[in-house]
């Protein structure tokens, strides 16, 4: 092994169909780095994500109220939204600063799962204070 792995928690998101969300995740900016037909590991941005297949019945994703979601914490989040700007969630996902303290935008997944993408409002603040 050539590099030793980073440290961290990553996500695992179930689909119901795998093959379908992996073309959602190449546009997110994500790339393919390993697994199999029913778990596919991408990595993009300094991240990783985990996908698994879902199972059948009660296993399976519920597409209108889809519990599952995940956060990617980077600075590029101006990138990425403009990457997917009609899977944007509106009017409540658009692109802002919110409140809590993080700008944010807000996209829809595969199988209707929110997928926030976000980085601290006081360091986009601090950057773009830097840059001029």
């Amino acid at each position: 092994m050539s590099e030793i792995p980073k440290v961290g928690a990553f996500a695992i998101i179930p689909s119901n169909n795998l093959a379908a969300a992996l073309p959602f995740w190449e546009r997110l900016g994500f790339a393919r780095t390993g697994g199999d037909s029913n778990y596919i590991i991408v990595a993009g941005w300094d991240c990783e994500v985990h996908l698994t297949q879902a199972g059948e019945g009660p296993w399976g994703v519920p597409e209108e109220n889809n519990p599952f979601g995940v956060f990617i914490r980077t600075p590029d989040v101006e990138a990425i939204a403009a990457r997917v700007e009609d899977l944007i969630i509106r009017p409540g996902g658009v692109l802002r600063h919110r409140e809590w303290g993080l700008y944010e935008v807000g996209i829809r997944g595969p199988d209707g799962m929110l997928v926030r993408v976000g980085w601290p409002s006081q360091l986009i603040k601090q950057a773009a204070g830097s840059a001029k």
